[in-house]
């Protein structure tokens, strides 16, 4: 099983790059988001990947972080839901946005993505709810992936594109930790979570955890 490529990027196509690696070329497949966020051609990229057998077929697909890739295999896993609708809902809301969508059970955010109909949705929504705390903690544990690169590797001077603003990742993992360890539901925590998230974007964990505790408080 191939898990991880570190190489350089030898082209670009719409739904695809290929990489180098010590003399190997990999064609990997990547949402549109994940394709925006890669460094050009010619540069050094790191990617998480997953690898698709099938009697007449084989095919790498690759995440900037392994939060990205499991909720790819958990998608791929809902009945009507191949890689191609996997990648297309990634593109559109993001690993983070995938978490708050599902953790809310908001089947119209998933629904924005490309070919992908109101059934469909739902039946994300549905089979994934419970598997949204697991894999919302595993936010902030992927920071190696970003810019790695093997010392043997010389990069052709480039310009390089300003980096993409980070993500509270990191924090909603950690306030859904400590709201775990406070005896809420794994669900509950989730929800309260990532609606904490989606109102403050750029909150940190001890904003995150209040927000949270707010939108659990019994109603009066």
């Amino acid at each position: 099983m191939i898990g991880k490529l570190t190489g350089r990027i030898e082209y670009r196509a719409a739904d695809h790059i290929l990489i180098d690696v010590r003399g190997v070329g990999y064609l990997v497949f990547c949402s549109e988001r994940t394709l925006a966020g890669l460094p050009a051609v010619g540069e050094v990229a790191a990617l998480y990947t997953d690898l698709l057998v099938r009697e007449d077929l084989m095919q790498l697909f690759g995440f900037t972080t392994l939060a990205e890739k499991e909720w790819h295999r958990l998608l791929t896993s809902v009945q009507g839901v191949g890689a191609k609708a996997s990648l297309a809902i990634l593109g559109a809301l993001g690993p983070d946005g995938v978490s708050r969508a599902i953790a809310l059970g908001d089947w119209n955010a998933v629904k924005v993505a490309k070919g992908v109909g109101p059934k469909i949705a739902q039946r994300v929504v549905l089979d994934l709810k419970d598997k949204a705390p697991s894999v919302m903690a595993m936010g902030g544990t992927v920071a190696e992936a970003l810019g790695e690169q093997p010392a043997e590797v010389v990069e052709t001077p480039v310009k390089r594109k300003a980096p993409a603003p980070a993500s509270n990742a990191s924090a909603q993992s950690e306030a859904l930790s400590a709201l775990s360890n406070l005896g809420y539901a794994p669900g509950d925590a989730a929800g309260a979570v990532a609606q904490a998230a989606g109102d403050a974007p750029d909150a940190e964990t001890p904003a995150l955890i209040r927000a949270a505790l707010k939108l659990l408080a019994p109603k009066e």
